[in-house]
């Protein structure tokens, strides 16, 4: 199910982490070195989620069945009907030419467990760009980390927010700052704990209905935000 890991030390561990920094930093393009920095920096993060996961029953569910979002368990989506969740996602994901099996898979998680819940937070992605209504921009993929650092307390995604905002142009850092930056902080820790949702089982649910049951408010428009 999952890609063959690779066992390291801990200075390996420590070397493989500097350098996907370094490689991220200078081409932020490179999935790979972003999942392999979010891998060896994040041990401890999945071991919290894997607990909270096995706390609850959704989340134990979801670790007994191992589902993953590729396109052989996800295509009944593309059937779901206007205005669910499902259908939503099948937009999202077709009018941006994305596919579900285009993640990087896990190389560096210690065991079966590790391996499937970092596999897991990878591939809900883009489940939580739908839920939160993100654009998949500079902005809002580091809005996004935002709130995937406020789940999941991964240092990788504060290392892409710092090196996101970096990157923004001076009207951008303003913008980010002044609206998302805020939402996104309090959007992050309102919600459930979205590691333990079995999205899967939700796809035929009205779009509004799930955000509502799961604690997510989308991030409102910024334009309509700066008129009110």
């Amino acid at each position: 199910m999952l890609a063959a890991r690779v066992s390291l030390k801990g200075w390996q561990q420590a070397a493989v982490a500097v350098g996907s920094a370094f490689g991220a930093l200078l081409d932020p393009k490179r999935a790979d070195l972003i999942a392999a920095l979010g891998e060896t920096t994040g041990k401890p993060a999945f071991e919290r989620v894997l607990q909270r996961m096995n706390n609850s029953a959704q989340g134990r569910e979801i670790l007994l069945e191992r589902p993953r979002v590729i396109s052989t368990q996800v295509s009944r989506a593309w059937d779901m009907p206007e205005n669910t969740f499902g259908a939503a996602y099948a937009q999202f994901m077709g009018s941006r030419n994305f596919s579900p099996d285009d993640r990087p898979p896990v190389r560096f998680m210690e065991t079966d467990d590790l391996a499937f819940v970092a596999t897991r937070a990878r591939e809900v992605h883009d489940f939580w760009h739908v839920l939160f209504g993100l654009p998949t921009n500079l902005i809002g993929e580091t809005a996004l980390k935002v709130i995937e650092f406020e789940q999941m307390f991964l240092p990788m995604c504060m290392f892409s927010v710092v090196g996101g905002s970096a990157r923004f142009n001076e009207k951008q850092r303003k913008l980010f700052f002044q609206h998302y930056f805020p939402w996104a902080t309090k959007a992050g820790v309102r919600a459930t704990d979205l590691m333990s949702v079995y999205y899967e089982k939700h796809f035929h649910e009205d779009l509004g209905e799930v955000r509502k049951n799961w604690g997510i408010v989308p991030c409102p428009d910024p334009k309509t935000s700066s008129n009110a």
